[in-house]
């Protein structure tokens, strides 16, 4: 039955293949279960309903992922848009977390409407070849920078930003081994290499403390939902502060979603000629959904995880990928302290070598047409920079469509990339 309605053979895959790839997806992401409820309860929300929240958040939108568009894409709550929720919209702006979701739960009803009248796919397909490299390339820096950073490899500096952590660091040491192991395997084209290697590095922890063994019981009910769930509020929904957060909400999450979308599907091979994403409609769906019933069990905006490239890396290429995420998710709600005694650290090797994985569009790139290069390389270089997958689009297409016109190529240029162009200026004057 899964090999029929997965087309797991016509994929050139396994079944096998498919739930190692999901399950190394979930390894890379599980660190979402434990931060996204440390971030939001800085609002005041209850950390324990957050966790359970995160979980049925996460399972929901990727079963439709799984079910419906037949990717192999994992969502959760995204990371910069839960600390844009807590620490801008809150503690910042001063609403209250139930204003925040009403935000939320508004971005989500209008991401389903803006899906189902083809405009999320439209400007999607819009987005010009070498742009589309340059976004693969791009996320694989920044997904390296987060797994060197969230090892402490990478820490700030005051002086010049960034500087090199302390190589002596216990999380360094498990890191650097993670990398190394795990970059032997791959040598050695080991089957399951990432995942072997987050499970090595979580043993290298626990000897050196990074790693702790959680105390009590391993199994238990998740924690209850009603402190959060259903707290919307509609009696500001026609203010102009509440019009400025959802814009925002609406914007990060419509361009963190189509960067993933295309970065991940182009390292995968799975663009088409004219470099269409299959089921891309679909694959936007989940996330309209996700983020709108997200909302409503109580957490921020979900969005496509760019940690989907780990297991595409693995060779997951079907729904059955993301249906064993699924899986894990709804594992994840009774077996938490077990899925989260694996540290930051033991991940940050398989963040690194994805990013490797996802330079190789790079070469795809016509570097001898400025017009073309030098919006590429805005795109590759802001993500990680501005440490956003949004921000790094943004630089891209606004250079793309401004050097084209003023070198007389106009013509290259879509409708969709002009309208695209002024709505990005004037987004630079509501933050």
């Amino acid at each position: 039955m899964l090999e029929k309605f997965f087309r797991i053979s016509e994929n050139k895959t396994t079944i096998r293949t498919e739930v190692l790839a999901g399950l190394t997806t979930f390894m890379t992401m599980a660190y979402i279960l434990a931060v996204n409820p440390s971030i939001l309860s800085a609002t005041g929300m209850d950390k324990n309903a957050l966790f359970t929240a995160t979980a049925l958040a996460s399972l929901a939108a990727t079963l439709v992922m799984a079910l419906y568009a037949k990717l192999p894409f994992a969502l959760a709550p995204g990371m910069g848009l839960n600390a844009f929720f807590a620490f801008t919209v809150v503690l910042g702006m001063g609403h209250s977390w139930q204003f925040a979701l009403t935000a939320v739960f508004i971005e989500g009803i209008i991401f389903i409407l803006l899906t189902a009248f083809n405009i999320r796919e439209l400007i999607v397909n819009s987005i010009p070849m070498n742009m589309k490299h340059a976004v693969s390339a791009g996320i694989g820096l920044f997904i390296a920078f987060i797994g060197l950073q969230n090892a402490g490899i990478i820490v700030n500096n005051d002086a010049v930003l960034l500087g090199l952590g302390s190589v002596k660091s216990p999380a360094v040491i498990v890191a650097l081994s993670g990398i190394i192991i795990t970059g032997v395997l791959l040598a050695k084209n080991v089957k399951g290499a990432l995942l072997i290697g987050i499970f090595a590095a979580t043993i290298i922890g626990l000897p050196l403390g990074v790693t702790m063994i959680p105390k009590g019981h391993l199994v238990s009910l998740p924690p209850s939902l009603s402190p959060i769930f259903m707290k919307l509020e509609f009696h500001e929904i026609f203010t102009a502060d509440m019009l400025v957060v959802v814009f925002t909400f609406l914007f990060v999450d419509m361009f963190d979603t189509v960067g993933t979308l295309v970065g991940v599907s182009d390292k995968a091979g799975m663009l088409s000629k004219d470099g269409k994403i299959p089921n891309a409609k679909q694959a936007l769906f989940a996330d309209a959904i996700g983020t709108t019933f997200g909302a409503m069990l109580g957490t921020s905006t979900v969005t496509t995880y760019v940690e989907s490239a780990s297991g595409v890396a693995e060779g997951g290429r079907t729904g059955l990928t993301s249906l064993s995420v699924a899986g894990l998710f709804l594992l994840a709600l009774f077996f938490a302290p077990l899925f989260l005694m694996i540290p930051a650290a033991a991940t940050a090797p398989v963040l690194f070598l994805v990013g490797l994985f996802m330079m190789s569009p790079i070469l795809k790139i016509n570097l001898n047409d400025f017009t073309e290069a030098i919006p590429a390389f805005f795109t590759i270089i802001m993500m990680p920079l501005s440490y956003s997958i949004a921000e790094g689009i943004v630089f891209g297409m606004l250079s793309y469509v401004l050097l084209k016109l003023l070198t007389g190529k106009y013509r290259e240029v879509t409708p969709v990339m002009y309208v695209l162009a002024v709505l990005f200026v004037l987004s630079f004057f509501t933050k």
